[in-house]
């Protein structure tokens, strides 16, 4: 929210309610981590963790089941494609990628699996810069959203793996609490940190 200003927060997702924020500077795996120690600290139990995708965090939250916002991988599909991407193999992958929170695993597995077989040459092709003569990937964003859905596929199905866990596929009604708060603050965007610290404690102990 700022140069070295950001806000981590927890939130219980059958309840509604925050369980435990930290101001921090940048986010990291251990202040994750540091939360969860203070929720089990505390007499809470966890059944699943819904997360944005950071890198490293399924692995530090093991064995806890953790599932990935499938909003936050379409974002990122999305981030590096763009939303109205030229080439068709990006066309099709974008599709894909777009239903991916409204159908089941194997459908969408099944998709891609299917994709993955027809582009792969696609992917695999490769250009040479004439002034270094070193090759690279002619499609480097292409092949990066793919090999990101297939790194991230073990915690994008947690949720359909464990039904009687009732954990969310995204975690949007988190992102709604930081919306609220976002658009709160704007309207007193001159404050001092301190002052918004204060307004943003305000707005979570109202939740």
């Amino acid at each position: 929210w700022g140069r070295n200003f950001g806000l981590m927060v927890i939130k219980d997702a059958l309840r509604g309610v925050v369980l435990w924020h930290k101001y921090v500077r940048h986010e990291t795996v251990a202040q994750y981590v540091e939360g969860i120690e203070w929720l089990k600290s505390n007499g809470f139990r966890i059944y699943g963790i819904v997360t944005d995708g950071m890198k490293g965090l399924p692995q530090a939250l093991k064995p806890i089941p953790v599932q990935m916002c499938q909003f936050h991988q379409a974002m990122i599909v999305r981030r590096h494609l763009t939303s109205k991407p030229e080439l068709p193999a990006a066309i099709e992958l974008m599709d894909i990628t777009n239903i991916l929170a409204h159908t089941d695993k194997e459908s969408f597995i099944g998709m891609l699996d299917d994709w993955g077989e027809r582009w792969t040459s696609f992917m695999g092709e490769r250009s040479t810069d004439l002034r270094t003569g070193k090759t690279s990937y002619t499609h480097k964003r292409l092949r990066s959203v793919y090999l990101s859905l297939r790194r991230n596929m073990p915690w994008l199905w947690t949720h359909y793996d464990y039904p009687e866990l009732h954990i969310p596929n995204t975690n949007n009604a988190l992102e709604g609490v930081f919306t609220d708060i976002k658009t709160k603050l704007r309207v007193h965007s001159g404050i001092s940190k301190q002052r918004r610290i204060a307004m943003i404690q305000e707005l979570i102990a109202r939740r």
